[in-house]
């Protein structure tokens, strides 16, 4: 079986996942995870695959021909068995403002921890008069470092920031 990333970009509509989802099973494909949204009208959306070597370009043409959609294949390498790190969901929360996906993203790279997953948005909040900022990023930690140190690394970006941690 090769692995395959599929993106996917296009206007949304009502049907869209089922097309998907018909198309790689009438391929041999086998959809394993993935991440969908609507984002602004349009549907963006990053799918793990797995599809037969003798199915695999079939099922890149149909992909491909599919209307109306960018769709981008990008076959998947074996990742070989690492030391395990620590996976911790952090939960952040404080006042939205250009740059502060950057200045979070940077205190994680720069504590040598990595993003693996991240889901933010944006929401009104009437009574505080500024926009709010909420992410969940999934986080995998260096072997032997401690959360709390990354906690505290968050929130000493600004002080309105609150980071805690989600349960998993």
């Amino acid at each position: 079986m090769k692995q395959l990333v599929i993106t996917i970009l296009g206007p949304d509509k009502p049907g869209l996942v089922e097309d998907l989802s018909a198309t790689i099973l009438s391929h041999h494909g086998n959809w394993l995870s993935s991440n969908l949204s609507h984002l602004a009208g349009h549907f963006a959306g990053i799918i793990e695959a797995a599809v037969p070597e003798e199915h695999l370009q079939e099922l890149q043409d149909a992909l491909h021909s599919l209307p109306h959609l960018e769709v981008r294949i990008e076959r998947g390498t074996e990742t070989l068995p690492e030391e395990k790190s620590e996976q911790i969901n952090f939960v952040i929360t404080g006042n939205d403002r250009p740059g502060i996906v950057q200045e979070l993203a940077s205190v994680i790279r720069h504590k040598g921890a990595n993003i693996t997953h991240l889901n933010s948005k944006q929401q009104s909040a009437p009574n505080w008069g500024v926009p709010i900022f909420s992410a969940v990023a999934t986080v995998a930690l260096p072997i032997g470092m401690n959360k709390d140190e990354v906690i505290s690394a968050l929130e000493s970006i600004t002080t309105d920031l609150i980071v805690d941690i989600e349960d998993a």
